[in-house]
């Protein structure tokens, strides 16, 4: 059985950990309605995804109110 020979301290074990940390999110700016929205997504308040429309407005739910 694997025992440690030493005592990891809590400095060094949490600077092992030091790039699992989440990264923030790069929402940009819609083109059409200026709503943030996630990159290379359709949006979420008008349906346009690279200048036209994909998803028609009325069909847009981002509400979990239908479940």
């Amino acid at each position: 059985m694997a025992v440690p020979q030493n005592k990891v301290t809590r400095s060094r074990r949490n600077m092992r950990r030091a790039h699992d940390s989440l990264t923030p999110g790069n929402p940009q700016e819609c083109p059409n309605c200026g709503e943030l929205k996630r990159p290379h997504h359709v949006c979420g308040a008008c349906g346009h995804y690279a200048d036209r429309e994909v998803v028609t407005a009325d069909t847009v739910d981002l509400d979990d109110d239908a479940a």
